[in-house]
């Protein structure tokens, strides 16, 4: 197949082209209604927003442009069937898991995982055992299950039905997956895998290698992470012995949009083609201005700029504010100059480099010295120990959600909740990684987190004043 070409969005703009009359949805018809002083942004785009008119294919049923775009998406990425996701890496990760669970089934599950992963576990009925991440020390921060851990766990329940691993971690940390998968595979286990962070591994060294690449059964890559693709696009890839292709599509069609928005396709149309015609003197180009611009953020006073590794993805960018100063002076430099990092914690700051040549130097380095001005040493700065965070390599949920639905809840202080059993999940957004789990038991050190990123001013998803816990629970 010719990768370079782009079926969907070029028959999208064919279609623009005629001008045609609009009396079907949607109400902008073709950008002509529109409030004025938006239009200039939105004008052009919205002629290719359009419906399931006749000739311009149906996502949940395709059979032309949009079945040919997948068509070159899988193999350019190598898999056995693509599929377009306009409900972003989280409708993949909801859909990989209720095709490949049933009420009460036993999942292996990394701890660390996105949100998206609990939901679809909270969904689908399954009961999830979780496997605890290595904390690791250089980086101030939990990266990956060990592999002696997703053993222990696959060989005491050896009866799940389905191990879900994060690869990499937000930050770009990547392991060996392919260790862990071929191992859960001798058990017949599939492996699903979220991806979101790794569209752009498909080019290449010295990018790391995909997990799809590795024996991964189904991988959800976001495409608009790293990848020219607008928000909410994403790829779900299935490369599996396992027959899970109709029922992932099954699920598809019913968590996604029955009107999938024609520029969120298009867009993944485009970064495939964007993807797939990268040179090797592309890549170079993007690894010579990220190290340029490792080297002048080394120049600033205030964070060291931490190594790369040959686990790590080049993109990703991981600055720890030095212990006496705080992350939000150094993130205030930032911004003065328009300049807006990934997530912040309480310690770290990622920024995230994009597949071509940064051009905004001059306004880097204004940002780092007015930094390096403004710098005062915060002797009242506070730290918090979370390498015990999650204590057992291997643990459950208190309760099964079935028995969650059944119960009351109250809402108290953290304080108060000490032992409880959560009735929320406690998210941090950025990276939306749960601290505290629906179902789990809230521990000191879980509490102390919460209360210190609070002080920190890192936002948490759906915060109220206090946490809910089951009243009987």
């Amino acid at each position: 197949m010719d990768q370079s070409s782009t079926p969907l969005f070029s028959l999208l703009d064919r279609f623009a082209r005629k001008q045609s009359t609009s009396f079907h949805v949607p109400g902008h018809k073709n950008g002509e209604i529109f409030a004025d002083f938006a239009s200039s942004y939105f004008k052009q785009v919205l002629t290719l927003d359009v419906t399931e008119l006749p000739g311009l294919d149906d996502l949940h049923a395709p059979t032309g442009a949009i079945q040919e775009a997948e068509q070159l998406a899988s193999e350019f990425f190598k898999s056995e069937h693509t599929f377009f996701l306009v409900g972003g890496s989280t409708v993949g990760n909801l859909a990989m898991i209720m095709a490949s669970v049933q009420p009460g089934d036993k999942v292996i599950v990394q701890r660390n995982s996105h949100k998206s992963i609990m939901h679809g576990l909270e969904l689908s009925g399954a009961k999830p055992v979780f496997i605890a991440s290595e904390f690791d020390k250089d980086v101030g921060r939990f990266t990956s299950p060990s592999y002696q851990t997703v053993v222990a766990a696959v060989q005491k329940h050896s009866d799940a039905k389905a191990v879900i691993l994060t690869y990499p971690d937000y930050f770009g940390r990547t392991y060996d997956i392919k260790r862990m998968i071929d191992f859960i595979h001798q058990y017949h286990i599939p492996v699903l895998v979220d991806e979101a962070h790794g569209v752009h591994f498909s080019l290449g060294a010295p990018f790391p290698v995909s997990s799809l690449e590795l024996g991964a059964d189904i991988v959800v890559q976001s495409a608009h992470k790293t990848a020219p693709a607008m928000t909410q696009s994403s790829y779900l890839h299935i490369k599996s012995v396992f027959n899970l292709k109709d029922k992932v599509a099954y699920y598809l069609q019913m968590l996604q949009s029955s009107s999938p928005s024609y520029p969120l396709m298009a867009s993944l149309d485009i970064a495939r083609n964007y993807l797939a015609t990268r040179t090797d003197e592309d890549t170079e180009e993007i690894i010579s201005s990220v190290s340029k611009v490792r080297k002048l953020l080394g120049q600033c006073k205030g964070f060291e700029v931490l190594p790369l590794t040959s686990k790590d993805d080049p993109l990703k960018i991981s600055l720890n504010v030095k212990p006496y100063y705080s992350v939000q002076q150094v993130v205030s430099g930032f911004e003065e100059f328009h300049i807006y990092p990934e997530l912040t914690t309480d310690r770290q700051i990622l920024l995230i480099h994009g597949l071509a040549r940064f051009k905004q130097f001059r306004q880097l380095e204004k940002a780092i010295k007015r930094i390096n001005e403004q710098l005062k040493k915060d002797i009242i700065h506070a730290t918090i120990d979370v390498s015990k965070l999650f204590p057992e390599p291997i643990s459950e949920l208190a309760l099964t959600y079935q028995e969650m639905n059944q119960l009351t809840y109250t809402t108290v202080t953290l304080d108060k909740g000490l032992g409880k059993i959560a009735a929320e999940s406690i998210i941090p957004y950025p990276p939306g990684i749960p601290l505290i789990l629906k179902g789990e038991k809230i521990t000191e050190t879980q509490a102390m987190t919460v209360n210190h990123l609070l002080k920190q001013g890192v936002n948490i998803q759906q915060r109220t004043n206090g946490i809910k816990i089951y009243s009987n629970g």
